[in-house]
């Protein structure tokens, strides 16, 4: 079968040109001889009913039954009035129930759909407008059959919300990351569907049965953060090779992110986007004697607890920026002076990287590689899951979250650091998983980083113990790693094996101008210095033997 869609199309009127755009009974709370009054058009292929559960907004919600699978026999309409120049923001909200049927959203053409598989549970789809002249056109729904269809499905309907944007500023262009998504279309481009999500799972854009062996683009302003690709194949043999060679790509800033074409029935990818910093907003290194002038003449917890107050206050800037720091402020200028992304856990100091990542375009999530050097991502050195999952501002703490082979990252996992006695696992560059040595005080797997980035990372978990201060007591016990390492004080905050460690990494590998350059441009990203970057001699003063 054919993907198709679900669309339902909402009317809204405009009283002059100041006032707030209504729906006419946009939250179907009036209905006249069992229909919902104000819906101009509904078609034979769909049947409403006034429920009171699920209800998002008022009392009632329209209980809308698919009983086609003739799409133009699937309109749910009203006619609305637009003012020239004027922006309107329309949302809709719907509830899938089997995932067999989805919705696509009408604004005077065909907009965005809604995701079948978002199941029991409300959604949204929203498109904004703006209104070239004074004109009057159709809003709605219309409702498309997927594989599996038996000829009758729910979904719910609730809540038309446009909204009159007053008097629209002069268009600066885009304020986010222009990106792009190009489908090449194979020979029978009908069976291609394809789909953007952000964060949120809210549709952004998508299209479906598109023309065979044509070149389609979209255009999307995109704010920083994390988003999904989605590409459907119905008959499940992908777009290239076998019946033409059909391909997607996704593009930011000129910047190519996702390349695919050869998949089964479904592909889904992942990437993020972030407005990139530029060099000249990396200063070079402030007055540390002004900055530090709090925890002058203190030693032992005392120091720590000073640290700990000049530095608390940051800025979090979420999760999905760290690309853009990354992108300007972790490159390699130092090895290989290339240029490339400089990653901890595959950088070779002393000869010639095994790969080498471009930034941005090699960026992934936690998903999308098999292998070592199929992409980087973001290694929180204290893993996240020991201060509670995507908690901010921890979670996008750039002092101590570093670029890093997806791969390797994934064999780190949660796993302390140590020394290992015998591997599992061996990186490209050295970096190795494994049975911890004898003597270290643990017992467990631990994984070890060569030797040119311990004491970077060591400064960096030492760094957390101050800046996180006053909640790190209650972290011991979220897992059993953080377990391991953390003794449930705000204090010494590590078990004592783990201080050694840490103490003994610092103290072997010193502070190199790349962490310099790197804490300095962290101080104008998000406000805060490292201290033990800028003061080495405060590690083993507030961790005394």
């Amino acid at each position: 079968m054919t993907l198709q869609s679900l669309l339902l199309a909402a009317a809204f009127s405009v009283a002059s040109v100041n006032a707030t755009a209504q729906v006419d009974n946009g939250t179907f709370e009036s209905w006249s001889n069992g229909n919902p009054t104000g819906w101009t058009t509904i078609d034979s292929g769909i049947f409403l009913e006034r429920v009171n559960s699920p209800v998002l907004d008022g009392q009632y919600a329209a209980k809308t039954t698919v009983t086609t699978k003739t799409q133009g026999n699937t309109d749910l309409l009203q006619r609305f009035n637009v003012v020239a120049n004027q922006t309107y923001n329309f949302e809709v909200s719907v509830y899938h129930t089997e995932g067999r049927v989805t919705a696509r959203l009408i604004v005077d053409g065909f907009r965005g759909y809604s995701d079948p598989s978002i199941r029991n549970q409300w959604q949204q789809i929203r498109f904004t407008y703006k209104a070239t002249s004074n004109k009057t056109i159709n809003l709605g729904l219309r409702f498309y059959d997927r594989s599996g269809f038996d000829g009758s499905e729910i979904v719910y309907v609730d809540r038309f919300q446009p909204t009159l944007t007053q008097t629209p500023p002069t268009p600066t262009g885009c304020q986010g990351t222009e990106a792009t998504i190009t489908i090449n279309t194979d020979d029978y481009g009908n069976e291609t569907s394809w789909q953007l999500y952000n964060a949120s799972r809210q549709t952004l854009g998508g299209g479906s049965n598109l023309a065979n062996n044509q070149r389609f683009s979209s255009e999307f302003c995109l704010n920083d953060g994390d988003y999904t690709f989605s590409i459907t194949d119905t008959f499940g043999d992908g777009i290239c090779c076998s019946q033409g060679n059909g391909s997607y790509v996704v593009d930011a800033n000129g910047q190519e992110l996702l390349r695919g074409g050869e998949f089964t029935s479904n592909e889904t990818r992942t990437f993020s986007v972030s407005r990139l910093a530029t060099p000249s907003q990396t200063p070079s290194t402030p007055d540390l004697n002004q900055y530090y002038a709090a925890a002058n003449g203190l030693s032992g917890f005392a120091l720590k607890t000073a640290l700990h107050e000049i530095i608390k206050g940051h800025t979090a800037k979420g999760y999905g920026a760290l690309w853009g720091f990354y992108a300007v402020n972790s490159l390699d200028v130092y090895f290989e002076n290339d240029g490339s992304i400089l990653d901890i856990y595959s950088e070779n100091p002393v000869g010639e990287d095994s790969y080498n990542y471009t930034a941005i375009r090699h960026q992934c999530g936690n998903t999308g590689f098999n292998s070592e050097a199929d992409c980087y991502n973001r290694e929180h050195s204290f893993p996240r899951s020991w201060f509670g999952g995507a908690i901010e501002p921890m979670n996008s703490d750039v002092h101590f979250i570093f670029a890093t082979d997806g791969q390797v990252n994934s064999y780190r996992s949660s796993f302390p650091y140590g020394e290992v006695a015998s591997s599992d696992i061996v990186s490209n560059n050295g970096s190795r998983r494994g049975t911890a040595r004898n003597g270290l005080g643990y017992n467990g797997t631990v994984f070890e980083p060569i030797d040119e980035f311990k004491g970077d990372l060591a400064r960096a978990v030492l760094y957390v113990a101050a800046r996180y201060e006053n909640v790190i007591a209650d972290w011991e016990n979220n897992t059993q790693f953080s377990d391991a390492v953390l003794n449930g004080s705000n204090t010494q905050v590590f078990e004592t094996w783990y201080v050694d460690l840490l103490k003994q990494w610092h103290q072997q590998d010193p502070v190199s101008q790349k962490e310099i350059d790197r804490n300095n441009a962290a101080h104008v990203y998000q406000g805060n210095r490292n201290p033990f970057v800028d003061h080495p001699e405060y590690v083993l003063s507030i961790w005394v033997n």
